[in-house]
């Protein structure tokens, strides 16, 4: 095997590239991230055994708090306001047929710099990023495409919440009876099988394992007549607490199916999984210390779990506090797969490479955040978080305070103003929200109480 230096240590070359993204994970939710047993017992033993077995951040946070802008942010390594399509919260079943809401396709993405570096490269699972003919997974760097365009669909039907069917592979509409979440996890088993030997010999693989678990409707691998009788896919009457966790554990099974599947083809050592969401909690999530969830710039909105298992390079059972955003993740995957950035699209994404090799290695990295749902502002940097609800403005210093609850902007009145000041500085860096972006909120406090 060849080697390659990681700053001053080795790795092996070109690992082969795995990006797991669960679908409105809260914080707490997992077991290695202190959730609960469920009555069935753990729900997340296989995502807990990456962790055990490599690197756990605990103030990892994500691009934004609903779906598409974060995942905007994935594919580009640059933050989700640089493109119309980003400024939509989110992106809803409406825009079928548009030519502007969606990825453009002359845009370097993560999968198609890679592709230039010699990956292989594949999405299994959710897209939600624009609609064929103008936008698609083959058209920015994906080799194949397993999976659904819209932003969420039945588990059972495949259905999107305009009733559309939405499972495709490529571009061509496909019908396959199956629970989703088994079936996202049966195809990347087979890319896997089906890259293996051109992985061994020298050609590495991207594999983006975009799961739609847990997000509603609520429905496990045993709840089919559930899907029969769905007024919507909101499923506003529906679910609980542990069926929201059965639902973990399916996705949670599929992964410990992928991990088996690589340690029997002799990839595991040489093949870095990285594991995360796309957003905080929804409705049964455990956020725990944190407030607030999807939709919110609150830390239960924004901070999700981040786990990195790669055995040739992380040491086992390691914890960072790192700071990070779903777009550093991105740039770190392009640079450890050799790739290189647009000279036209120059990143925001930071790589950290460094803090997978030595995990206390960190480095002070400044997130913005902006939201045109009830107009919110955040702005993380070290210990310190400026935030703006509606008209509300806070700062909370976040390592003593994560559950943010001691407002110390009168008690540190420079601090604040210096933070609001950088949130403004940063604002005329990005676009300006145009008055047709929309808002999609699925849901109201006259549905369920405030959480």
């Amino acid at each position: 095997m060849m080697w390659t230096s990681l700053s001053s240590g080795l790795m092996p070359q070109k690992p082969n590239l795995i990006y797991i993204v669960s679908d409105d994970l809260g914080y707490a939710d997992l077991g290695c991230y202190g959730g609960r047993q469920a009555g069935f017992g753990p729900v997340s033993p296989h995502i807990d055994a990456l962790a055990a077995g490599g690197l756990r951040f605990t103030e990892g946070y994500s691009n934004s708090p609903v779906c598409s802008p974060t995942r905007f942010a994935l594919m580009t390594m640059r933050y989700q306001y640089r493109l119309r399509g980003g400024m939509e919260e989110p992106i809803n079943s409406k825009s079928k047929g548009s030519t502007t809401l969606g990825l453009p396709t002359d845009m370097p993405t993560l999968p198609s710099l890679l592709r230039e570096a010699g990956y292989a490269t594949a999405l299994v699972g959710k897209w939600h990023l624009g609609y064929p003919p103008t936008f698609g997974p083959l058209r920015s760097g994906y080799d194949e495409f397993f999976g659904i365009m819209a932003g969420g669909v039945d588990y059972f039907t495949h259905c999107s919440g305009k009733g559309d069917h939405d499972l495709y592979i490529g571009e061509a509409s496909h019908r396959e009876v199956g629970y989703l979440t088994d079936v996202l996890s049966d195809r990347a088993v087979d890319y896997v099988q089906r890259m293996a030997p051109q992985a061994r010999g020298g050609k590495p693989f991207f594999l983006s394992l975009h799961y739609t678990a847990p997000h509603w409707p609520w429905e496990t691998r045993d709840d089919a007549q559930v899907a029969a009788g769905l007024g919507n896919l909101f499923h506003l009457d529906g679910g609980n607490v542990e069926s929201y966790r059965r639902m973990i554990h399916h996705m949670d099974e599929g992964i410990g199916q992928l991990v088996a599947e690589l340690r029997a083809q002799g990839l595991l050592e040489n093949t870095l999984i990285v594991f995360t969401s796309d957003n905080g909690g929804e409705r049964f999530s455990d956020n725990w210390p944190l407030v607030g969830g999807k939709m919110d710039l609150t830390e239960g909105g924004i901070r999700v779990p981040w786990i990195a298992h790669w055995p040739a390079v992380i040491p086992a059972a390691s914890l960072t506090t790192q700071h990070c955003m779903t777009m550093d993740w991105s740039a770190t995957l392009l640079a450890l797969g050799g790739g290189r950035p647009h000279p036209d699209f120059p990143l925001d994404g930071v790589s950290l490479a460094d803090v997978l090799r030595q995990p206390t290695n960190t480095f002070e990295r400044p997130l913005y955040w902006r939201m045109n749902h009830r107009s919110q502002r955040a702005l993380r940097r070290g210990d310190w978080k400026y935030l703006k609800v509606d008209e509300n403005e806070y700062l909370f210093n976040i390592t003593a305070d994560a559950r943010e609850r001691a407002n110390l902007a009168h008690k540190f009145p420079e601090r604040f103003s210096a933070m609001r000041e950088a949130w403004l500085a940063w604002e005329y860096t990005v676009p300006a929200i145009p008055d047709d972006a929309s808002v999609s909120l699925g849901y109201s406090y006259k549905d369920m109480p405030q959480r």
